[in-house]
């Protein structure tokens, strides 16, 4: 977010006290909606507090940037705003369960440990755990959740395109 130019009409503000302050990068202060689960960056020399635009690079995401400032205006006015479709709810199950199994790994879980954690122990333990499907998911598991922490995630953030 920017300063409105002067040219453009004033409009007021009427988000400005929902902002949550988060933290501050040499490109501005990061701030978000909460309860609308909208990020939002303000340029420096900007506050929540004034006649604010929007700044959309165009690029290849520029679909996406779309959609998201499209959720703001949404926010903005008082409306629901759309549900984010990057990810279905299974792809986000998913998401989650990569990341926790490889935050165990890290924090020095065995995947026999981990299986426990997302299976249970009942299930684990019906089959030995050196050839369990099992054993082979949480391997997997761990190893997709570090490729989302290595930057994969960024993939997560577009939409699919076609080519």
């Amino acid at each position: 977010m920017s300063k409105r130019p002067d040219f453009l009409p004033a409009a007021p503000n009427t988000l400005a006290d929902r902002f949550a302050a988060e933290r501050n990068g040499p490109e501005g202060a990061y701030s978000a909606l909460p309860e609308h689960e909208l990020q939002t960056l303000f340029l420096p020399g900007t506050s929540p507090s004034d006649r604010l635009a929007a700044v959309i690079p165009i690029d290849d995401d520029i679909l996406d940037r779309i959609d998201a400032l499209s959720r703001l205006a949404r926010a903005w006015l008082g409306r629901p705003p759309l549900r984010d479709t990057r990810m279905t709810a299974d792809q986000r199950r998913r998401f989650r369960l990569r990341l926790r199994a490889a935050d165990g790994r890290m924090n020095g879980a065995t995947y026999r440990e981990i299986a426990i954690a997302i299976y249970g122990a009942a299930r684990v333990d019906t089959e030995p755990w050196k050839t369990s499907p099992l054993r082979d998911a949480a391997i997997a598991f761990v190893e997709a959740g570090m490729a989302l922490i290595d930057g994969g995630y960024l993939r997560l953030l577009r939409h699919r395109r076609r080519p």
